[in-house]
């Protein structure tokens, strides 16, 4: 949407004192448009002009006054409320009492004219936002341009203060004279803007649905054609006509007013007994859009504009459309204003409504009944993204990418903003060079959106290409003195740089419309963009699984992926010293002792250079270690060699250095510094080369495993599929290329609710993160790290369930490993309106990451991105087996040489398989026992709830699924431990309950520790909140995850004091359990209430009148005399049960500090645990 509301605006603009308005207008221009002044300004330092610009502008013209004049409400450098650093300048109010301290309204951050992108400083500016309690407003400037924000920085206004007209001076009046902001003016206007425009999208919304309707039921009812679902598409291709058209004749695109003049030429044509259908006249001018028609005026020409939309199409040529139909629909949407009112992004929720239609006809025409809350848009996993979502993932991917390319040219705003007077012809040609260097890098940028929906993503990074090329177009100006623009670089960017697929034709429909409704100009062709946005499966290429929505994303792009000229290549290379060279023997240089390699050394190497062979799918046709050398026929593109080699050198001889264990600060060589290559022309050549190479030891005479038992390894590497592949294989048609970035919002459709058994299997089979319950977004985002190229950026916003789930540990593993995360933005419940899913996003390049990588973390709050003080520490996340993620601070044990594993036995609870059958609320006989569930168990308590469990293990292996587990386990002192829980609850059982399998056993514990020393310390604030981070599904306590929590070193003393603070705890918990049942048992027995609310269970923590109040809910009255008995009966038991629960406390407490000290925690470790 635009900033303000057109409407709204147009109402408090004229609001307005006129003649105000003029006279400040005129002084403005006298001083801001004068070229003299404008000079200086641009000649003048940041600092220099600082003071004066708040002066002429804010005071002179818009009324503030500055400090230190008497009631000030505009100050210089305004320090943070925390922190030293300050703002620029601020405007201040002091709300109702003019005696009070002022409070900054607005903060003000100023940038000399040669800071030409004013994006840069918009975090430093709304960092001094957020540093001032109920600053609304922030405004930046560099003197010659100003922007303004209300809130957030997502969108802004902007003025060209050297060139403002007085329309637009009217805006900046109505928003920063200082009556207008300091009585709040203009966040009164954006309130009513957002009100307003909520109001005209429902009421579009609902217009332009029952225009699709009625449309779609008419070519029905007209047309012979019998597929119904062909019609209701075409009905959508007409909307997107009509919706075109709507846009261009309020854009001057078309001749203004089109659709009314066509519906008045309409009506006289039926006065002059000369009628045609409305829906003729309106295909007519549809023929006229496409191929153009010349008018009686300049005004009313029509330009070929093309694009595909208007071309024929053989079903909406001939179908008849009824007038009573059509007529009064696009009378009533022409008169919305779609150039103000309606923005294309409301294009968004139509698209979703159109894929709910889609499906409930379909099913209506198969005779199936629709479920309402599994509607296509929710079932295929699509949600619209929000605009601060979209900005923020493309100024991090294609701005990021942008501005490294600047940094590497060395392009500096300054240095243009100096112009070309006073300077050296190299100079200004070196800058001009690197200017035209990165234009042209500009210019083939390639991005795409896997997923691309209603475009939401392409229409961002279209924006977002467009505003850096007007930066490139602005540098050249100030170099050059002279305005300089790029022709045409909208369509271009639409040709060469935005790339889309999405599964749903309607879907490419759309973002297809709403990138022609960008972009389009009058008098120029809209480009067809069928080359680029297209229509398929982007995760599948096998037409037998995907049938005609197979996309071959190499075929579909071929600009964009090139086809590998892939010849062989006979490599070799030596090991150190083993061969003299002609260098060597020109500079006498003494040779040292030659590397042999040994054959348990052999195998090593071979060994490594396998696993990057099968890593990074090299062609190998044969491969043999030869002691002192090395042979590979390698197929591949010729440049290609120097970097494969180089890395099959470079690991191998790492991986032998640690083999042979020499220190890492000690130099090793393993390898002579150049390697032979030779091209193989004939197939002939080719065979002899791969016999060669695989008969090469014995032509040395050297040991082969049939002499040597220690060579089998080698020869099962130099004999394996990977280093001896076929000639199809390894010839088969490979490509290079990919995007240079990769964003966008992948569907979310958890794999066990796809239906289709087939496409299921093949996602397991062609996705190496597939597992258990995964989601189509983890494979969307693993096919975008194989579209992208090496070194290209990724950016997607995806539900928060890979974080830690077990169902996404091999996609975790993937994007630690194989790429480089670089930041995960937390994002709070509700981004997306209708969906019910918490989301984050993850930036990534696609490169091999160094394991002392962090990945920065941030926080959106108010749509305005903070990042967080603590990071993810991509080594500790690649040392844990589930390669975990945790957006909270990490919490690091110092370990000693145990793990909980090491000193306990644990067994899972039993599992019946059949609870009717087994499980009782009486003891049946000699073979029951008393059980406990995981709800009875708690933190130092447990509650026996009357069940039994009739203990018959032949029995309950009967039924699939039945474990009994050993009886002895239970039988005896032992840890329970609640399955399902956020955090470790445990507690002592020594009364022998049997337990389901919703409780976990630790039966036995080896010395020197204690049942009692386990518990205090599982149930310690430290290893909980250890715990919850280290494996943050929040679902299940698992086995094999307590098993992993590191025990500190501890002394004979430390274990005493444990227990006996565990045992003290114990019976204190033990004790209130006792009152507080034995009170709340007089409750339901006196009163007859069969349920307690929770208060009530807790009616300890109450006061005495919220008693009474629990108790009315429980449809309990007392009479006064009633309540006085109560009253001291409930004060007395109370106190008792405060006394318990405050020793409880306490000794909770010391267990904490304890636990802290035996870890080694510092003072800022035990705050993060603390504090969460």
């Amino acid at each position: 949407m635009a900033f303000f509301q057109n409407s709204v605006l147009n109402k408090h603009l004229n609001a307005q004192d006129a003649d105000a308005v003029k006279t400040a207008y005129q002084k403005f221009t006298a001083y801001f448009h004068n070229p003299a002044i404008q000079q200086n300004i641009r000649d003048a330092k940041e600092e220099q002009f600082q003071e004066g610009f708040l002066r002429e502008l804010f005071v002179d013209i818009l009324g503030y006054t500055l400090n230190p004049q008497p009631n000030f409400n505009l100050t210089t450098e305004l320090k943070n409320e925390k922190g030293a650093k300050k703002a620029d300048g601020a405007i201040l109010t002091r709300g109702q009492d003019p005696l009070s301290i002022p409070k900054a309204l607005a903060v003000i951050e100023l940038k000399g004219t040669d800071t030409k992108d004013l994006d840069k400083i918009n975090v430093q500016a709304f960092n001094y936002k957020n540093n001032q309690t109920g600053c609304v407003y922030v405004i930046t400037s560099n003197f010659e341009k100003l922007r303004f924000f209300i809130h957030h920085s997502v969108e802004h206004l902007e003025f060209n203060l050297f060139t403002l007209s007085e329309s637009e001076f009217k805006i900046l009046w109505l928003c920063l004279r200082a009556d207008n902001l300091l009585s709040g003016v203009p966040l009164k206007v954006k309130e009513e803007s957002l009100l307003e425009e909520e109001k005209i999208t429902k009421q579009l919304y609902k217009d332009y649905a029952a225009f699709r309707n009625d449309l779609w039921q008419n070519m029905v009812k007209n047309s012979s054609a019998k597929d119904k679902l062909l019609l209701f598409k075409k009905t959508q291709k007409l909307l997107d006509r009509y919706l075109f058209i709507f846009f261009a004749e309020d854009s001057g695109l078309l001749p203004p007013n089109s659709i009314s003049r066509i519906v008045t030429r309409w009506e006289i044509l039926k006065q002059e007994d000369a009628y045609k259908p409305l829906y003729d006249i309106f295909k007519q001018y549809f023929g006229y859009i496409d191929t153009g028609r010349k008018g009686q005026k300049t005004v009313d020409d029509i330009f070929a504009y093309n694009g595909g939309l208007f071309q024929p199409d053989e079903v909406l040529d001939s179908i008849q459309l009824d007038d009573e139909i059509l007529h009064p629909h696009v009378i009533n949407l022409t008169r919305y204003d779609f150039q103000s009112e309606v923005d294309v992004n409301i294009l968004g929720h139509i698209f979703e409504n159109s894929l709910n239609e889609i499906e409930s006809i379909t099913a209506e025409l198969e005779g199936q009944e629709i479920d309402k809350s599994k509607t296509k848009r929710k079932k295929d996993g699509v949600f619209y993204t929000p605009k601060y979502i979209t900005k923020y993932i493309v100024d991090n991917t294609v701005g990021k990418l942008c501005e490294e390319k600047k940094a590497e040219l060395g392009i500096i705003d300054e240095e243009y903003a100096k112009g070309r007077r006073n300077r050296k012809k190299e100079i200004i040609k070196s800058l001009d060079e690197n200017l035209q260097a990165y234009r042209n890098w500009l210019l083939n940028i390639t991005i795409c959106d896997p997923a691309c929906g209603s475009g939401a993503f392409l229409n961002q990074a279209l924006e977002f290409l467009i505003e850096e090329h007007a930066y490139v177009d602005e540098l050249q100006a100030q170099l050059f003195g002279a305005s300089i623009v790029f022709q045409d670089v909208s369509n271009h960017i639409l040709e060469k740089n935005i790339f889309g697929v999405d599964i749903n034709e309607e879907s490419v429909d759309i973002a297809k419309l709403s990138l022609w409704l960008r972009t389009a100009q009058r008098g120029r062709k809209l480009t067809t963009l069928n080359n680029n946005i297209k229509c398929g499966n982007s995760l599948i290429d096998d037409p037998s699984v995907a049938g005609e929505k197979a996309f071959n994303w190499q075929k579909e792009f071929p600009t964009v992926f090139q086809e590998k000229d892939k010849k062989p290549f006979h490599i070799t290379w030596v090991t150190h010293n083993s061969r003299t060279s002609q260098r060597m023997i020109d500079h006498k240089v003494k040779k040292g002792d030659a590397f042999w390699l040994e054959d348990e050394q052999e195998v090593v190497v071979a060994k490594t250079i396998k696993e990057i062979v099968e890593q990074d799918g090299l062609n190998v046709m044969a491969f043999n270690s030869c002691g002192d050398h090395i042979h590979l026929l390698l197929v591949c593109e010729e440049e290609e060699i120097p970097n494969i080699v180089r890395k099959l050198k470079g690991k191998s001889s790492q991986q032998l250095k640690e083999h042979l264990q020499i220190p890492k600060e000690e130099q090793f060589t393993l390898w002579a510094q150049k390697y032979s290559t030779t091209y193989i022309d004939l197939e002939e050549q080719l065979w002899n080369t791969v016999a060669y190479i695989q008969n090469n030891r014995l032509k040395h005479q050297l040991h082969t495993y049939t002499d040597n038992k220690g060579l089998q390894p080698l020869v099962s590497i130099t004999e394996s599929d990977s280093m001896q592949q076929s000639y199809n294989h390894a010839f088969r048609t490979e490509y290079k290329g990919g995007f240079d970035v990769v964003i966008g919002n992948p569907p979310y459709v958890n794999i066990v609710n796809i239906e289709d058994v087939e496409l299921r299997k093949h996602y397991q089979t062609s996705f190496s993160t597939f597992k258990n319950k995964c989601d189509l977004y983890s494979l969307f985002i693993e096919r975008s790290f194989i579209l992208s190229k090496q070194n290209g950026l990724l950016g997607f916003i995806f539900p928060n369930s890979w974080l830690g789930t077990s169902s996404f540990s091999r996609f975790r593993e993937k994007i630690s490993k194989d790429v480089s995360p670089l930041q995960l933005v937390e994002l709070p419940p509700g981004v997306f309106t209708d969906a019910i899913v918490t989301t984050v996003i993850m930036t990534y390049r696609n490169m091999k990451p160094n394991i002392d990588h962090n990945v920065i973390l941030f926080q959106l709050k108010n749509q305005m991105f903070f990042q967080m003080e603590h990071k993810i520490s991509l080594k500790t996340v690649c040392s844990t087996d589930n390669y975990s993620y945790s957006l909270e601070p990490q919490i690091n044990l110092k370990s000693g040489q145990f793990k909980l594993g090491d000193i306990v036995n644990f067994s899972l609870g039993i599992k019946t398989s059949d609870d009717k059958r087994f499980i009782f609320n009486y003891k049946k006989d000699d073979n029951s026992f008393p059980m406990l569930r995981g709800k009875d168990i708690g933190r130092y308590s447990k509650s026996f709830n009357g069940e039994y469990l009739w203990y018959m293990p032949e029995l309950i292996k009967e039924k699939a699924g039945g474990r009994p587990r050993v009886l002895e386990h239970y039988l005896k002192p032992k840890i329970l431990i609640q399955d399902i829980a956020k955090t470790i609850n445990c507690t002592y059982d020594d009364e022998l309950y049997l337990v389901n399998d919703t409780i976990n056993v630790i039966h036995e514990v080896k010395s020197p520790f204690t049942i009692h020393a386990v518990i205090a310390l599982l149930n310690s604030k430290l290893c909980g909140q250890w715990f919850s981070r280290q494996f943050p599904e929040g679902l299940h306590i698992k086995i094999n995850q307590l098993q992993e929590i590191p025990l500190p070193e501890v002394s004979e003393n430390n274990i005493s004091e444990l227990t006996t603070k565990c045992i003290d705890i114990l019976k204190f918990h033990s004790q209130l359990n006792s009152n507080t049942t034995q009170y709340t048992d007089l409750l339901q027995s006196k009163f007859e209430i069969e349920k307690l609310t929770t208060k009530l269970q807790n009616w300890y923590e109450l006061e005495f009148k919220d008693f009474l109040k629990e108790l009315k809910k429980a449809k309990v009255q007392l009479s006064l005399p009633e309540e006085a008995e109560w009253m001291q009966y409930f004060k007395e038991q109370k106190q008792k049960a405060q006394a318990l629960k405050t020793e409880i406390d306490r000794i909770d407490k010391n267990i904490d500090t304890m636990v802290y000290q035996l870890y080694n925690l510092k003072d800022e470790e035990i705050k993060i645990v603390e504090q969460s």
